[in-house]
């Protein structure tokens, strides 16, 4: 438990708790944050939402190195949250835990409600009363909704988002607002943009994509491939996510009641966006997955799912000054190393 955010800056090994960290960005930054000499203690419900063997093979390669501990917990659990915060003191938490995906929230809207909105309070309050450092936690590049002004800006209103997922991120950042400014709880929210990498998500379009050719299947492609991401490879969001651990967000001196921010407060409180600045259009992110896997995509045209957005570019400014960083890895350089992974962790040299 630290009393200052001197003291903060005086710990050379500190003690994480990541939240949902047996998944794509928990595990990666926990193996970044061991590395460093740093013990990480990682809690996850290993829900079936994707493939749990997976979760499972992530949470493996951890345990091997010193410093990593795990147990099984639910942050809907408020009981199990409060004996975890009140037994293990933390010097900084990184939230990731929740329920993700954006077509998952309009057939199973209660699971966000569960895991984002109370599993998230739960988390607060442990923070508030173990008096944590800082509180970093997973937001979206969805919360942008409806809004069609390139880049997205942290400074942007967000006030039309158009999923129950998006919803639930943007009250996770009037959440923890609302404790940076009651209890001045040191949080940063962030606002990651379609992280893809080695052990990433089953359920997302990369992934799919990749399963479905070397399988020899069709891949769905929506609103005809006229789409725009924001592409992020993983070791860049994991990059950018340290650097923000190590440096817990403080009150913006010239933050302004008059003219106020978004993305900052007289309160220790700050969001950015993680991600790449590069926009890429959907249809040359297959092209460049075909040349990776030396397969031709067999593309189904479909019409635009609802809760999805046609585009999405991250406006980067802010993390650079304040951070000194921008993501930078190409997807040629990130399909490539996904695909030698897939296959090597499947088993898989050609099409089956």
């Amino acid at each position: 438990m630290l009393e200052s955010l001197a003291d903060f800056r005086q710990v050379t090994e500190m003690k994480v708790l990541i939240t949902g960290g047996a998944g794509f960005i928990g595990a990666a930054l926990a193996h970044r944050l061991l590395d460093r000499g740093d013990t990480v203690h990682v809690i996850d419900t290993l829900n079936n939402y994707y493939e749990v063997s997976l979760k499972e093979a992530r949470l493996a390669d951890l345990a091997i190195k010193p410093g990593f501990s795990f147990e099984k917990t639910d942050i809907s659990d408020r009981a199990a949250i409060k004996k975890l915060f009140e037994t293990l003191q933390f010097d900084a938490v990184m939230n990731l835990a929740a329920q993700a995906g954006v077509r998952y929230s309009l057939e199973n809207p209660a699971a966000y409600v569960d895991a984002n909105l109370v599993g998230f309070g739960n988390i607060l309050e442990g923070c508030r009363h173990s008096k944590v450092g800082h509180l970093v936690f997973a937001s979206s590049s969805s919360v942008y909704g409806s809004n069609t002004k390139l880049p997205y800006s942290e400074n942007d209103a967000v006030d039309h988002q158009i999923s129950l997922y998006a919803a639930s991120k943007k009250a996770n950042e009037l959440m923890a607002h609302t404790y940076a400014h009651l209890y001045r709880l040191p949080c940063t929210g962030l606002r990651f943009f379609t992280v893809y990498g080695p052990w990433g998500r089953p359920d997302m379009a990369f992934f799919k994509f990749t399963k479905a050719m070397l399988k020899g299947k069709k891949i769905p492609v929506f609103n005809h491939g006229k789409m725009i991401r924001d592409f992020t490879y993983i070791d860049d969001v994991v990059e950018g996510v340290i650097r923000v651990i190590d440096k817990p967000a403080e009150p913006d001196p010239v933050f302004s009641h008059d003219d106020p921010l978004p993305s900052s407060s007289d309160a220790p409180y700050r969001l950015y966006n993680i991600g790449n600045g590069r926009p890429v259009k959907l249809l040359r992110y297959i092209e460049v997955l075909e040349d990776a896997l030396g397969i031709k995509a067999d593309m189904e045209m479909l019409p635009m799912q609802d809760g999805d957005v046609k585009a999405t570019t991250a406006d980067t400014s802010a993390l650079e000054r304040d951070f000194g960083y921008r993501p930078g890895i190409t997807i040629e350089e990130g399909l490539h190393e996904f695909v030698s992974w897939y296959r090597a962790y499947y088993g898989v040299n050609g099409v089956v």
